[in-house]
């Protein structure tokens, strides 16, 4: 689609996320639902403007609240337990004219509330429970600004680092220096290791020291006492609970919560003496009772409290999610009360003994589906509540799958052998990923185990995103901890305690021997039919009847002792991937069989992705008349548009060029055919060619059972089957022949822009090219004529496709070591892997440790049983042959490299980051701190670096559809140049997405970079600068602090601090954002030019023209590999070095480069160009200066030293003028408008729009063609 602007234009960068684009639309189609249309009008509903009220808390001066009409008591509750004045009360009730607020009321339904109402803040007394809660939350505050909660991924904390570069807030400090001034004190230079070309990549700055971390100490020791809990005379004098407390001044209390409050008592150590100490200091907070015993404990708190909440509320914030470092420093471990309390009640197997404690997660996950959702308002209470359910879910699967490999939790079948157990814990059921009893023997015994969990929850993602009403699935979420892989699922009610047989009254439960249907399962079904694309089937049963179904057989369903029907076992959701699945006696399509399909793979589940079969059904679609004849006959080839040297493919795919041309030319005659009452055959004939189930319409859809062993079809059937398996080959054919090329030229043009192994793994899964397929796309671009300008995927490529094959050889190490050695193992592999040490012997724990004896009895873990200590014979040399064989039978590629050093030699790898990949997808933690990889006299890591191994958890993401439409729909305004109403929208998205969401969230973080992009445009810089800002902070503490979207974040931030006039700080961020890209792809990446350029130009601002040139320099060589040496980034380049010789007075130089700008300008877009002018102009300039240097030279030499000459002017560039200059780099470009102009520019928008309908436009205008660089970040 083409867009116009009216008032900016921005391309440029627009790598990373483009590609996005094609699954959004994809997402949003699914779960459209009639409601829709009306959005527009519903917003009012939501913006009740809001009111102010008073509070007036006990001691404290009354102060104004701004509240809105949606909020709940309950929120002004957590206003008040962060605010610095009130912070440490927690039991309290909010009364207005003496009558105690509902906490779950909202605002809007409470009498007599309004503008000015004072709200008093009034104490209550205590329970067990309320102090506990008033405990735990003062322990909160203490360490509200210690980060071993982000080390130690526990309570959704996760760490963050801007706030280092910044110094403190970013808005105001640009106002007050003076840009005089502010020249003067900047120091500039940047460390060695960020400098273009240096090959050091230390780990260490990854986490810079923030100065606010030594933290102040309140108190030594807070604990719960050993006299707890209270005997029953204590209780009836209100004693809930004791603590002991140890001040800094080292003074022992024992203190008594009681209902009344908190008081001295007369306890010590070894004798119990409730009564009131004298004095004993009876107040209702703790902290209040502190501050009296204890000086310090009053003064640091304060402090304490006074530096938290100048922190920007985004970095102490949970986030939805936990987010894992794979880094940390040593930290002190310190004794915590409340931690050690929580370990004992929360995390070992008693949770679910404490009755009432469990919350019962299947009837959380079903009951907040079934919410009303007819309007805006409830979808949002609607999606609000699946979303805090589902992550509240997926965090205690989490801990619990933890708990049951850590073998805390005691299997519901312990008589059976550790692989073949199943445990329950806190009312989710867990099981391993082995194969149990032979249930997939047939199809890959445990490799099926492994992989069927993870297709089962793209299942559970399927159906939950088509949202049918009555329909059910569980709860699930897929752990990887410790070699081990666990399922975690929501129990159907009932289901315990039947035998599977009965229960089973839709599917099959031996994959298709026996098989059963029910007619509500064939209704319900049938609505999710047209969205997932399945077809509505018949198999024969035992008995040789036909039984119809609507999805694979496996997927059975099941009436719960709830009345709803559930479908569990979705692992066959999507037609199965015929490239690697052998089968007797069928041929797959020419495309296939030219790339060495089909492909042995370790089991038989292997199905396509949901995003193939949406692009392949539209590229069906797209191309109607295009049956298999046509696409042989010769269509017009495939030009890239881009620049004439980037030829797409190897010539042995001249077919799929062909192809893609054949997709522009069909849309037009397509659109006619539906028009035009006579073609009703020829529709009826081009359905027939596509495959359609409908004569009609163009409804393309799989029956999932095809070549599923055992599954029998009707003889009635036998044509259909045939065509059926015809539609399987060509979309494995599509994904081998259109999607594989079209990722690469999307490479080529840097509309796809991978720097690590998760944005490339995005990219595929964006284009619907499962990982399997990645030795394919290695080769691919190994056969290229340009695989220079690959280099970067290529490494990329190589780097993924290495830590995937040693993750899963560390996966099945890991299953044979003790829990007593796991930091030795892991170091020992690590060592192995990346060390070049060439004998890496492994510590095996002191023998004091390793008692044999036991060992026989303790639940054996290691399945067969065996020496635990096997692991410990592992060679580098050995860990590299099966590397290379594993990448041989997985990827069906060849690797050349027999170590470490010889990968890093061949392939151009840093071992820095394949150990941050490595331990990314392992949950490795290691210590952060500078490894010597290359020494050949010691290993480089010992067991003390590791320091802990974390889950890798899946699960699903439930969306926000109606904000995404908002955000979508803004978007697409600001494309066409509406930006006073795209802002509108997008604010409104933002607003629901918190709604929904709450304050942190992947797609918020899009939403503020888009937003803060438009503020900037706008010319709102202050208010840009706020927006990016929570955005980097949002994308280090949701992604993490060196995740690609992070690095693209500081280098917007840095944009516009330097259009603030803020420097220095722009310079910090771009370094920081340099460092984190050489550690996580290396210097030699598209990317970098850009990053090099912005570098450039802000050095070159503050007159450090040395500096500047080596940047921009770096960055001229980089754009000329990646984009060829004639492209206009390259001109660009030439211009950027040009202009700092030009400050430094070397004219000759800067002639040399103006002049190579200007040659690719006269060549690209012709001399009327105004580009080619001003170069044109920009040359005579240069060359008059020269000339005038020349002549004051000559003078000098004349007349000796007391020649009267002309100074030479030579001026430091203007700050406006590098602003300019950035702005075009980032693609950012201005265009002053008169309110005329801006009329005249939408009416040809819309005359655009309507040829566009009618398919006359052309396709390509690059020029007018405006690209937003921001599309919503899709989970894979």
């Amino acid at each position: 689609v083409e867009h116009s602007a009216s008032a900016v234009v921005m391309n440029g960068d627009a790598g990373h996320d483009q590609a996005e684009e094609a699954e959004s639309k994809q997402d949003s189609s699914g779960d459209a639902d009639p409601g829709d249309d009306g959005n527009e009008q519903e917003v009012i509903v939501i913006q009740d403007t809001g009111f102010t009220v008073k509070i007036q808390a006990p001691g404290t001066e009354p102060f104004d609240l701004q509240v809105s009409p949606q909020e709940m008591v309950q929120e002004i509750h957590q206003v008040l337990m962060d605010r610095e004045d009130t912070c440490h009360r927690t039991c309290f009730s909010l009364q207005l004219d003496g009558n105690v607020l509902d906490n779950f009321a909202e605002l809007k339904s409470i009498e007599g509330l309004q503008e000015g109402s004072l709200l008093k803040v009034v104490e209550e007394p205590y329970t067990v429970r309320e102090a506990r809660i008033h405990v735990r939350h003062i322990r909160d505050l203490l360490k509200s600004l210690d980060p071993s909660d982000a080390y130690n991924g526990v309570d959704c904390n996760s760490l963050s680092f801007l706030s280092v570069f910044t110094d403190g807030d970013l808005g105001d400090s640009g106002k007050r220096k003076k840009k005089g001034s502010e020249l003067e004190q900047i120091d500039c230079t940047p460390p060695e290791h960020i400098l273009p070309g240096s090959k050091e990549r230390p780990l260490v700055p990854l986490q810079p020291q923030n100065k606010d971390w030594k933290p102040l100490q309140c108190l030594k020791v807070l604990t719960m006492s050993g006299w707890n809990p209270p005997p029953g005379n204590r209780k009836m004098h209100g004693d809930l609970m004791y603590l002991s407390v140890v001040t800094v001044e080292e003074r022992n209390v024992s203190i008594t919560a009681s209902t009344r409050g908190f008081y001295l008592n007369q306890s010590t150590t070894y004798t119990f003496n409730p009564k009131p100490a004298n004095p004993s200091f009876l107040s209702h907070s703790l902290v209040e009772l502190l501050s009296q015993i204890s000086p310090a404990f009053k003064k640091n708190f304060t402090a304490l409290q006074k530096k938290r909440v100048q922190r920007h509320p985004f970095e102490r914030i949970a986030t939805p999610f936990q987010v894992y470092s794979w880094t940390a420093p040593q930290i002190d471990h310190a004794m915590d009360c409340v931690r050690a309390e929580d370990a004992y009640t929360s995390r070992l197997g008693y949770e679910e003994h404490i009755p009432g404690q469990t919350r019962d997660w299947n009837e959380e996950l079903q009951t907040t589906r079934e919410l009303p959702r007819k309007n805006l308002p409830e979808r949002l209470l609607r999606e609000r509540a699946i979303f805090k359910v589902h992550s509240d879910f997926a965090a205690a699967a989490t801990r619990g799958a933890m708990a049951v490999i850590d073998g805390n939790v005691m299997a519901i079948n312990p008589g059976e052998e550790t692989r073949m157990q199943m445990f329950i814990w806190n009312n989710i059921f867990f099981s391993l990923g082995f194969d149990v009893r032979d249930h997939y023997k047939e199809l890959g015994g445990d490799a099926a185990a492994h992989a069927a969990p993870t297709n089962d929850l793209n299942g559970v993602r399927a159906y939950g995103a088509v949202d049918v009403e009555g329909l059910y699935t569980l709860g699930t979420v897929v752990v990887d901890y410790r070699g081990y892989r666990v399922t975690a699922q929501s129990i159907i009610p009932g289901i315990l305690e039947r035998e599977q047989e009965q229960s089973v009254i839709y599917g099959s439960i031996d994959f298709g021997k026996t098989v059963v249907s029910h007619p509500k399962y064939l209704e319900l079904l049938e609505k999710t039919s047209r969205p997932l694309k399945v077809q509505r089937h018949c198999v024969l049963n035992e008995k040789d009847t036909a039984v119809e179904l609507c999805s694979s057989v496996e997927c059975k369903g099941i009436i719960g002792n709830d009345g709803r029907h559930y479908i569990l076992d979705l692992l066959r959701t999507f037609p199965p991937d015929l490239n690697f699945l052998p089968v007797e006696g069928e041929e797959l399509s020419p495309e296939s069989q030219k790339q060495g399909f089909p492909r042995q793979h370790r089991h038989r589940l292997a199905c396509l992705r949901q995003e193939l079969i949406e692009a392949f059904v539209e590229h069906r679609y797209a191309a109607p008349e295009a049956s298999e004849k046509a696409s042989e006959a010769a269509t017009p080839a495939f030009d890239s548009p881009t620049s004439s040297e980037s030829t797409l493919t190897p010539e042995d795919t001249a077919e799929s060029e062909a192809a893609l041309g054949q997709e522009t030319t069909s849309e037009s005659q397509e659109t006619s055919a539906r028009d035009n009452p006579k073609s009703r055959e020829v529709v009826l004939n081009a359905c027939k060619a596509v495959g359609s189930i409908s004569n009609t319409s163009f409804d393309i859809r799989f029956n999932p059972d095809i070549f599923s062993p055992g599954v029998r079809f009707p003889e009635d059937s036998a044509e259909e089957i045939q065509k059926q398996k015809q539609l399987l080959k060509d979309a494995a054919a599509f994904l081998v022949s259109c999607q594989i090329p079209s990722l690469i030229k999307d490479c080529l043009d840097h509309t796809a822009l991978p720097m690590d192994g998760a944005t490339l793994t995005e990219a595929l899964h964006q284009r619907g090219i499962n990982v399997r397929y990645l030795g394919n796309v290695l080769e691919f671009v190994d056969k290229m004529p340009a695989k220079p300008q690959l280099e970067h995927v290529y490494r990329i490529g190589i780097t993924e496709l290495i830590t995937r094959c040693t993750k899963h050889i560390f996966k099945t190490y890991l299953q044979g070591v003790e829990l007593s050695a796991l930091s030795a193992a892991v170091s020992h592999f690590l060592n192995c892997f990346l060390s070049s040490f060439p004998d890496a012997v492994a510590h095996l724990p002191a023998d004091e440790l390793v008692s044999r004896k036991k060992n026989k009895r303790r639940r054996n873990r290691v399945p067969g049983g065996g020496d635990n200590t096997a692991w410990a014979s592992l060679t580098p040399s050995e860990l590299w042959k099966n590397i290379a064989s594993e990448a041989l039978s997985y990827y069906h590629f060849t690797l050349q490299c027999e170590s470490a050093d010889q990968a890093v030699e061949k392939y151009g790898l840093q071992k820095i980051t394949l150990l941050r990949e490595i331990s990314v997808k392992t949950g490795i933690q290691i210590l952060i701190k500078e490894y010597n990889f290359d020494s050949r006299h010691k290993p480089a890591f010992t067991e003390e670096d590791i320091l802990n191994i974390f889950p890798v958890v899946k699960h699903v993401n439930p969306k926000a559809s109606d904000a995404f439409h908002f955000f979508q729909s803004g978007q697409a305004k600001v494309q066409q140049g509406f930006l006073k109403e795209g802002c509108e929208l997008i604010n409104e998205a933002l607003n629901l997405f918190n709604n929904v969401y709450g304050a942190m969230h992947v797609e918020i973080c899009a939403c503020l970079r888009l937003l803060a992009r438009l503020n900037y445009i706008i010319g709102d810089h202050p208010e840009a600068l706020s927006n990016q800002q929570k955005a980097v902070l949002m994308s280090e503490r949701v992604l993490g602090i060196e995740h690609p979207n992070t690095i693209q974040e500081y280098m917007h931030l840095a944009l516009y601090c330097f259009a603030n006039g803020q420097l220095s700080t722009a310079l910090k961020l771009l370094y920081r954002a340099r460092y984190l890209m050489l550690l996580v792809c290396g210097e030699d990446h598209p990317e970098m030019a850009l990053l090099d350029s912005n570098i450039g130009l802000v050095l070159h601002g503050v007159m450090e023209y040395d500096l500047s040139l080596r940047f921009l320099e770096n960055a001229l060589s980089i754009n000329s590999k990646y984009h060829g040496p004639r492209s206009l980034k390259v001109a660009l380049s030439n211009h950027l070095v040009a202009r700092v010789y030009e400050s430094k007075a070397e004219f000759r130089s800067a002639l040399q480069h103006e002049k190579e700008g200007y040659t690719i300008y006269k060549n690209q877009v012709g001399e009327a160009h105004e580009k080619t002018k001003e170069s044109s102009e920009y040359l005579k300039y240069l060359t008059q200066q020269a000339v005038a240097l020349q002549r004051t030279m000559n003078e000098i030499y004349k007349n000796g030293s007391n020649a009267s000459i002309m100074p030479l002017k030579f001026t430091a560039p203007s700050m406006a003028s590098v602003l300019e200059q950035l702005n075009i780099i980032n693609g950012i470009i201005f265009i002053p408008l008169s309110q005329k102009d801006l009329e005249n520019l939408k009416a040809e928008v819309q005359r655009r729009q309507q040829l566009q309908d009618s398919g006359k436009a052309e396709e390509h205008q690059e020029d007018s063609q405006l690209v937003l660089d921001d599309k919503l970040p899709v989970d894979d």
